[in-house]
């Protein structure tokens, strides 16, 4: 919506020198005349959209406004554990969409299983294997 509203207040902005040239004065009707009547026009249209998008605007600067506590409070709550998730997740591209299974787990699959270990259950120095 910002967006919107600063290519408006530019384009209209801009238009504002073509006002500036003198409208009492006859002047012959020339290539000219048809920019300053497009500029015009295009200053009208933009006005009239400022206009329109100025109570939505307002809307949602309330709603930002109302929703930066909860937002903050998600930030502080989360951001340690989705920083952790993203240590373990090496590429979020290689992995299907999370699965919420029957009993309330998450799963997230890879698209393309790990190849299997060759050696499972590495073995210590003195013949014991390491369960």
């Amino acid at each position: 919506m910002k967006h919107v509203l600063a290519t408006a207040l530019t384009s209209a902005l801009l238009a504002q020198p073509a006002l500036a040239n003198d409208q009492g004065a006859e002047q012959p009707k020339t290539e000219e005349e048809g920019f300053s009547l497009m500029e015009e026009g295009a200053r009208l249209f933009f006005r009239g959209i400022m206009q329109e998008m100025e109570p939505a605007l307002e809307d949602l600067q309330d709603l930002t406004e109302e929703m930066e506590p909860a937002l903050r409070q998600f930030a502080q709550e989360m951001g340690p554990a989705l920083r952790d998730l993203m240590g373990k997740v090496d590429d979020i591209t290689m992995y299907h969409p999370p699965e919420l299974l029957p009993n309330g787990d998450i799963i997230l699959r890879r698209k393309q299983p790990l190849p299997p270990e060759t050696d499972p259950l590495p073995e210590k120095e003195d013949g014991q294997i390491d369960l």
